[in-house]
């Protein structure tokens, strides 16, 4: 006999399914409100008795699972965010945080800077964070997306996040972050959207391809077990790089790699920022990240690189 539960016809459909709940159920309580005020309260209300009923079964079961099963579940993103919810994550905030930041330290030496996280107090997470082209506003508007994505997703409890001065660097294409958020607020607002580009994951090592990611074309290549992407346009001639492959320079070490424009030979460093290295310019590069178990892509609204 076949085994046709309907939980196991909605598994390919669940993540999306999880992933709007949140919504959906505000959309109720919003319907809710059309019966007037005292039938919002009450839906709310009856909201928060079926939270608190299904978190004091899930805190019996969590107390009773060894460590390595509970850090098991809760490498789950549903899990995780229940968890969460309750104060049950088997990981403190310090620890998911430092892990978040891990995360996104490959993006960030791309651009030859890094974070350091320097405590958390009081709901508040305190990083210094260093790098960044000065002359890039988009670099440091997305450095800012990653950075602040990153941390909230893993300790959606915090209520600020503080960036300190760095050491100043003496290069003065770098600034130090003496506020890099405060700088990027000042610069432009900080909009745009994270957008989830699973056909990422199908690039092979050395692989370049192009997408189209809410309108915008940008190239993708795999190097080693990272993933850059840029937006598909060669600032030295202005052109697509569709089309662009990956090359080593000669004499470099194993793991060096640019993309060479097909139309003026431009080259650009493809693991650090798109920096160019036969002359002055750089490509404008996008960060990546896995949000709620898919690779996704910050896309800044109204931002040049």
């Amino acid at each position: 006999m076949v085994n046709d539960h309907p939980a196991d016809r909605n598994d390919a459909a669940a993540p999306d399914r999880w992933r709007e709940a949140g919504d959906r159920i505000e959309t109720l309580l919003d319907a809710c409100a059309a019966g007037g005020t005292a039938a919002r309260d009450r839906a709310e209300q009856l909201l928060h008795e079926v939270v608190e009923l299904y978190g004091a079964g899930l805190a019996r079961i969590v107390a009773a699972l060894d460590e390595p099963t509970a850090e098991l579940l809760a490498a789950d993103d549903l899990v995780a965010s229940l968890l969460l919810v309750h104060g049950l994550h088997p990981q403190g905030v310090r620890t998911r945080v430092g892990a978040a930041l891990d995360s996104v330290r490959p993006y960030l030496g791309s651009h030859g800077g890094d974070v350091t996280l320097l405590g958390v107090e009081d709901g508040v997470v305190r990083l210094a964070l260093a790098g960044s082209c000065r002359t890039c506003p988009s670099s440091s508007v997305t450095l800012e997306l990653a950075v602040e994505e990153a941390v909230r997703a893993a300790a959606p409890e915090i209520e600020a996040i503080e960036v300190v001065a760095a050491e100043p660097d003496s290069d003065p294409s770098v600034f130090s972050a003496d506020s890099l958020f405060t700088r990027v607020r000042d610069a432009a607002p900080r909009t745009g959207s994270w957008i989830a580009v699973p056909e990422l994951a199908g690039l092979s090592p050395g692989e370049v391809g192009g997408f189209s990611i809410a309108g915008q074309a940008v190239l993708a290549c795999r190097i080693g077990t990272e993933l850059y992407v840029y937006r598909d346009h060669c600032p030295a001639c202005d052109n697509s790089l569709a089309g662009a492959v990956l090359h080593r320079r000669m004499g470099f070490p194993v793991g060096d790699a640019v993309l060479r424009c097909p139309v003026c030979q431009a080259h650009y460093d493809a693991v650090h920022a798109g920096a160019r290295v036969d002359g002055s310019g750089h490509l404008d590069p996008l960060p990546v990240l896995v949000r709620d178990g898919e690779l996704s892509v910050a896309v800044p609204a109204g931002v040049a690189g």
